[in-house]
């Protein structure tokens, strides 16, 4: 348990510096947002690219990686939802955004150095297989059900075309296609980006988590982290290791996958609808912060080592 928890600490460790420095003033909000959007827009695409145009793919599809994923995303959500609209007596739109925060993993800030630094460069092809249909299939199921009959799609899907995670798996699959893989000081440049990633999503979330803060109480953001860290993975679990059958690595990165906190999206998906702000940044908050004690026990649950 020492060795997992030395795994996780110098994770949380960043983020804490980076909560810190905003609580102090050392930097401030801007900070993090241009930390965020080298992030999104740079950092991970590279890694992105890097990992998939030299990624060992499996010559079948992985459908009971997908099913074992996406069953727990989808039974979270709905749960969510349920307990916002029923229990909570919430909007429509206020409970969408309920089941989305409860389905919508923190995959960049948390998913990307957390399972990398678990399963090094084994995790990474799967890893990054998640997060190309991830944000696409979410995002869409988020607007459908919070438009109802007035949802755009085509609006939707043009918008995920242009995201920078979607570019770079689209890139990182026809490069791979081709043969083509970067080198000399193109491949330098590509690995330094790469490297940048992981150091500065930690950063920016602590930064991020001063922001955020509990805003809208605790006791329905309680439920939905208690159904993010604990019964997502739970159900992906029992799926991936005792109903489906798939190496151990792919397994695991989607127990690790499903027990990343909510996401920031969620709380930029409530914003652009003006519904359920507070929810998310609350359940961002408490997520994150709890987090830490989730995944130690789930990677003390699939049995990963250190080195």
């Amino acid at each position: 348990m020492l060795s997992l928890a030395a795994l996780v600490i110098p994770v949380f460790a960043l983020i804490g510096l980076g909560y810190a420095a905003r609580v102090t003033r050392y930097v401030s909000d801007r900070t993090g947002d241009g930390l965020s959007e080298f992030i999104f827009a740079v950092a991970v695409p590279m890694l992105i690219f890097k990992t998939l145009s030299s990624a060992t793919l499996p010559a079948a599809q992985p459908w009971g990686y997908w099913i074992s994923y996406f069953a727990g995303v989808f039974i979270v959500w709905g749960l969510a939802t349920f307990a916002a609209g029923r229990l909570f007596h919430l909007s429509q739109a206020e409970s969408t955004v309920a089941g989305f925060v409860a389905g919508q993993a923190n995959t960049v800030m948390m998913g990307i150095p957390m399972i990398l630094a678990a399963f090094g460069e084994d995790g990474a092809a799967p890893l990054f297989l998640l997060i190309a249909i991830h944000l696409p299939i979410v995002m869409s199921v988020a607007t459908v059900q919070i438009e109802g009959r007035n949802a755009h799609l085509g609006q939707t899907f043009a918008k995920l075309a242009r995201n920078p995670i979607v570019v770079a798996v689209i890139a990182g699959a026809v490069a791979r296609l081709i043969g083509y893989s970067p080198s000399g000081v193109i491949k330098t440049v590509v690995d330094l980006l790469a490297q940048a990633s992981t150091p500065c999503a930690l950063f920016a979330m602590g930064v991020a988590l001063h922001r955020y803060g509990l805003r809208g109480g605790w006791r329905l953001p309680a439920l939905v982290t208690a159904l993010k860290l604990a019964v997502h993975p739970l159900i992906v679990f029992v799926l991936a290791r005792h109903v489906f059958s798939m190496p151990p690595v792919w397994s695991g990165v989607a127990v690790l996958f499903a027990s990343c906190p909510c996401g920031v999206n969620a709380y930029l998906f409530a914003e652009r609808y003006k519904a359920g702000a507070s929810l998310a940044s609350s359940s961002i908050a408490i997520s994150t912060s709890l987090s830490i004690v989730s995944i130690v026990f789930w990677l003390w649950m699939l049995g990963v080592h250190l080195n």
